[in-house]
């Protein structure tokens, strides 16, 4: 484990942070735009939903760069600004959190799937390597002071990820979404929770866990498994129950008092760092921090 976790750490489990799509729909994101552009287009309005969620008492925030390589930025014409879209990024959130007086708080930048199937030929291993290095790049420059490879489900992506953030001198943390087999505890490769974590520990993650896929209830016994499976620190971001659709719009029906009843069994089963995915806002992450200081 990096020696910079394990202080982090020292006092207890940390509260991450919620969802960020949504929350940049509801400030005027149009749906099918690329969120990541809106670092250099609308960086003000990035920067609310950082600072919702440090004010909400995440002691981690994200950053808006979960699609910033320059494989997935060139579908909209951006790939040469993956460098600078990942910098600005990093440093919205650092300003964010560095704004909060009361605790420290620190950002995990996100380094999400480049959106091509190595196994297919889209890419070589050399590309995405590079890809990933250069979005590093953009995220030590822009202040981070760790990364999160988030939403993966084929390891080989992720050992690449993993690999390039490390280049950088970074804590890194590698989240998988385990949404996939008749118990929703394979990744989409069909990848096992314990492949995952042997994986990650070969290619020097310093924490592993799980993000998005399924509803925060079925994350209990994954964050169950990892944690009998590993000493690293887990990672546990839940959504907010099972997403419906009414009336053309998506909606998450478990409340934030509910949801942050099952983040403290994730607790009890050993997660050192809990927030929420799709579905959760900062009232979810408010609910956290009141029932964890409880």
């Amino acid at each position: 484990m990096s020696s910079l976790l394990k202080e982090w750490l020292s006092a207890g489990p940390l509260i991450t942070d919620g969802g960020w799509g949504t929350q940049l729909q509801v400030r005027g994101l149009p749906l099918g735009s690329h969120p990541d552009l809106w670092n250099l287009d609308e960086p003000e309005k990035v920067e609310s939903v950082a600072s919702a969620y440090v004010d909400a008492g995440s002691d981690i925030i994200l950053s808006n760069t979960f699609g910033s390589s320059r494989i997935l930025l060139a579908r909209h014409g951006a790939g040469e600004k993956a460098y600078e879209i990942s910098r600005a990024g990093a440093a919205i959130s650092k300003k964010a959190a560095l704004a909060c007086s009361d605790r420290t708080v620190r950002v995990f930048a996100s380094m999400g799937p480049s959106g091509v199937i190595l196994m297919m030929g889209e890419v070589s291993k050399e590309e995405l390597f590079d890809a990933f290095v250069e979005q590093a790049t953009g995220l030590k420059d822009g202040g981070a002071d760790a990364v999160v490879v988030e939403t993966m489900s084929d390891p080989n992506e992720a050992e690449l990820a993993v690999k390039a953030a490390k280049q950088l001198g970074f804590p890194v943390v590698a989240s998988f979404t385990f949404d996939s087999g008749k118990n929703k505890d394979r990744t989409m490769m069909g990848t096992t929770v314990e492949d995952v974590l042997a994986r990650m520990a070969d290619a020097g993650a310093d924490a592993v866990g799980s993000n998005c896929g399924q509803g925060i209830d079925g994350f209990i016994p994954i964050c169950r498994r990892m944690r009998a499976a590993t000493d690293l620190p887990i990672w546990m971001k839940g959504n907010a129950g099972l997403p419906e659709m009414v009336d053309g719009k998506t909606i998450y029906r478990q409340t934030p008092e509910v949801f942050a009843e099952k983040a403290m069994i994730l607790r009890e089963e050993g997660a050192n760092f809990i927030g929420g995915c799709c579905g959760t806002t900062p009232d979810y992450i408010r609910a956290i921090r009141k029932i964890f200081e409880k």
